[in-house]
């Protein structure tokens, strides 16, 4: 097994990358970790944004990432910028030294996304990729169902991601609704759901995809893939930026054959559906499992901080490092091929 530099006797140092939408999320983590974790520096390339987010924490930042990791002493960096950025900046950082935290999805291109995980394995630093919404507690409820074989055999399995992204969302930033920064509906919103298709039912076998586009961007606004995994399961998912007037669901069913769930909500947060041929005593805690959110991000992000912080003490192995990060973003780019050639894609990508 690879040995990675432990850090033990003192704080984790980090500095956040991208001050933007998705980066409040990090700033309370590491607020919430202070024991173990500080922020030592920032860095976006907007100064009114870096200006604004220097005097709210008391921190010294930079408009540049290579002129920040010159002068400042780090073991993490956390990358909330647009996905088409990461790979450039991972490998930047890894050859410093620096472990990398990356949002979602780590990349926008197959490539890009192999070349990350390859220069963080030469470099000997840690790439993890945040997957937080497996770790909500909705979310580790239908895991512990399918490790138990609650299901039996699961025949059919459905993804809705319903939500609202109007014109101007996409007018913020030149970026946004992007190929090559951004990524669409199933690259970009959808992505922490396709994770879990993988990361519940298992290795995906086939997708058919088609999308569309109605908004004045690049990238889909719209998408449904049909999907069979290797076990045998089929499934869809189906992924809309376009609802009105806002978020409606993202919800997942599985239909096996000794039980059924449907987990909704804006965030998979609400267990609406909940039955199985034999019961357990932690049936009887679902009302307690679920939890109000108007968040699309729900609440993962500071339990996916605590593996990171306990991985970077040399006490646990990342639960989505950058290999896990690739298992979604295969399926994505394999939707974007079936769409673009209106054929059925047979993962995996690479033999």
């Amino acid at each position: 097994m690879k040995s990675y530099p432990v850090i033990k006797d003192r704080k984790i140092k980090a500095a956040i990358v991208g001050c933007g939408r998705i980066s409040k999320n990090h700033f309370e983590s590491i607020s919430k970790h202070q024991k173990n974790i500080e922020l030592v520096s920032i860095c976006d390339d907007d100064e009114s944004v870096l200006n604004t987010h220097e005097k709210k924490y008391n921190i010294k930042g930079y408009l540049d990432l290579t002129n920040m990791i010159e002068k400042v002493d780090l073991d993490l960096v956390i990358l909330c910028t647009p996905s088409g950025l990461h790979a450039e900046q991972t490998e930047t950082c890894a050859k410093k030294g620096i472990n990398i935290m990356t949002e979602k999805p780590m990349a926008t291109r197959w490539n890009d996304g192999i070349r990350m995980v390859k220069v963080c394995d030469q470099a000997g630093v840690r790439l993890f990729v945040v997957k937080q919404n497996r770790n909500n507690p909705t979310i580790k409820l239908i895991k512990r169902a399918i490790k138990e074989n609650r299901f039996g055999k699961i025949h059919l399995v459905h993804l809705n991601v319903f939500w609202s992204r109007p014109q101007s969302y996409y007018d913020q930033a030149p970026w946004r609704g992007t190929w090559e920064f951004d990524g669409g509906a199933l690259m970009n919103q959808a992505s922490h759901y396709i994770d879990l298709l993988d990361w519940l039912i298992g290795p995906i076998d086939k997708v058919q995809s088609m999308i569309s586009t109605t908004r004045d961007i690049e990238v889909e606004d719209t998408g449904v893939i049909n999907i069979k995994w290797r076990n045998g399961t089929i499934g869809s998912a189906s992924v809309t930026m376009l609802t009105y007037p806002k978020n409606l669901e993202a919800s997942i069913t599985i239909l096996g054959e000794k039980g059924s769930i449907k987990v909704g909500g804006v965030a998979v947060n609400d267990i609406q559906h909940w039955e199985f041929d034999e019961s357990k005593e932690y049936d009887s805690t679902i009302k307690e499992v679920n939890y109000q959110t108007t968040s699309i991000y729900g609440f993962g992000h500071p339990l996916f901080y605590e593996n990171v912080i306990e991985v970077l003490r040399g006490n646990a192995e990342p639960e989505t490092d950058g290999r896990e990060g690739l298992q979604s973003l295969e399926v994505l780019v394999a939707a974007y091929l079936s769409a673009k050639d209106g054929k059925v894609v047979s993962l995996p990508l690479e033999q």
